[in-house]
């Protein structure tokens, strides 16, 4: 059996979904890896690393798409989805319920298509959660790509001159992406306050130190654990608290996202507008319309003296560190697909992580739930 490795094409993408240590890892499963030529240079990974894993370069994506297995960043591109055939496995990150369209051209192809992000959260999934391992690292990224723009210190500092007062950074939405930027923003000795609605946030966010704002409603969180959406009164009460805390902040770190909905809006512009002049906005839900009024994707807003940061895809912008991460997910995920007597290729409907991410098959039938009726 063969696994296929192309290069990722969409914009704003650096990474990779294979490393020379997950190849290596992946041989002594008895599979074979074709990596496209040029598949890691991004992240700083040269060909001849692939090859003395044990992998072959070949030149293009159709090459790669001779693997029985495909591995992904991002989901295919109109020419990747003309080389997919029928019974081919496909692995990755798909975002299905951005792309309903898409799910219906696997089917149509007849390949077998896995989406990553919608693993169910389970103790026994972990290893495998692109979400987490690349929230994670964007989460600290954000708080990095937001002290490039504020101009001020972010510890306080103590001189001969007089004291410098710490940074105020406000983190909105403490899921995976939200924790980590708290923690960073404190090792980066600000002061940190955070918000979010799901009951478990506020003991998570005490934790590391940061200050808790804002009300949790009742039931606020989903059976999957994240944010349900809110009532309209629920918001309004959200924003009131919020917007008396956000115009005394430095940094504000959004975070907010419902998987298969727009993000929602937590920043208004009259909370931008209130904001001291020199302040930062960083919107990490950018691409799925952002938390914040005003922002956009791959720009630096500035209104009224405050900056409002939509840099895209963030965790690529650590392309490196995140390749390492999401590889080792795609390896564990893999496993789950080949026969440890056989090497060949088995898909077990009755595996819950299986079932959670399967979303069409090689019959041409869309499987998945959640998208039956797409």
């Amino acid at each position: 059996m063969k696994i296929g490795v192309p290069k990722e094409r969409a914009a704003h993408e650096r990474r990779v979904a294979a490393t020379p240590e997950t190849v290596k890892k992946l041989k002594a499963l008895g599979v074979d890896v074709l990596v496209e030529a040029g598949a890691g240079a991004s992240c700083d990974i040269a060909d001849q690393l692939y090859v003395d894993a044990g992998a072959e370069i070949v030149p293009d994506p159709a090459a790669v798409f001779a693997a029985d297995i495909v591995f992904k960043v991002k989901r295919p591109d109109e020419s990747e989805m003309a080389l997919l055939r029928e019974g081919q496995v496909l692995v990755g990150q798909l975002d299905p319920y951005m792309n309903k369209d898409q799910v219906q051209a696997y089917a149509g192809r007849k390949a077998v298509a896995f989406a990553l992000e919608l693993l169910p959260r389970t103790t026994r999934g972990q290893a495998m959660d692109v979400l987490s391992s690349q929230a994670n690292l964007a989460g600290y990224k954000s708080v990095l790509d937001a002290l490039e723009h504020y101009t001020r210190v972010m510890p306080m500092m103590m001189t001969a001159a007089g004291t410098v007062t710490a940074a105020k950074v406000f983190v909105m939405g403490a899921g995976v992406a939200g924790l980590q930027a708290i923690a960073t923003a404190r090792r980066m000795g600000a002061v940190v306050t955070a918000t979010d609605v799901r009951p478990a946030a506020k003991e998570e966010i005490a934790s590391l130190g940061a200050k808790f704002v804002g009300f949790i409603p009742e039931g606020a969180a989903t059976a999957g654990g994240y944010a349900r959406a809110l009532t309209p009164e629920e918001q309004a009460k959200q924003k009131e608290v919020v917007a008396d805390h956000i115009k005394n902040q430095d940094i504000v770190i959004t975070t907010a996202l419902i998987p298969g909905r727009k993000a929602p809006v937590l920043v208004t512009e009259a909370m931008v507008a209130s904001m001291k002049p020199g302040s930062v906005i960083l919107d990490l839900a950018v691409e799925t319309g952002g938390n914040v009024e005003g922002s956009a994707v791959g720009e630096v807003v500035v209104k009224n003296g405050v900056k409002i940061v939509g840099n895209p895809n963030v965790a690529s912008r650590l392309a490196p560190a995140a390749s390492l991460l999401y590889a080792r997910n795609l390896l564990n995920f893999v496993t789950l697909l080949v026969d440890k007597e056989t090497k060949g290729l088995v898909v077990n409907r009755e595996d819950e992580l299986i079932k959670g991410t399967q979303l069409t098959d090689a019959t041409g039938a869309v499987v998945h739930d959640a998208f039956k009726s797409a």
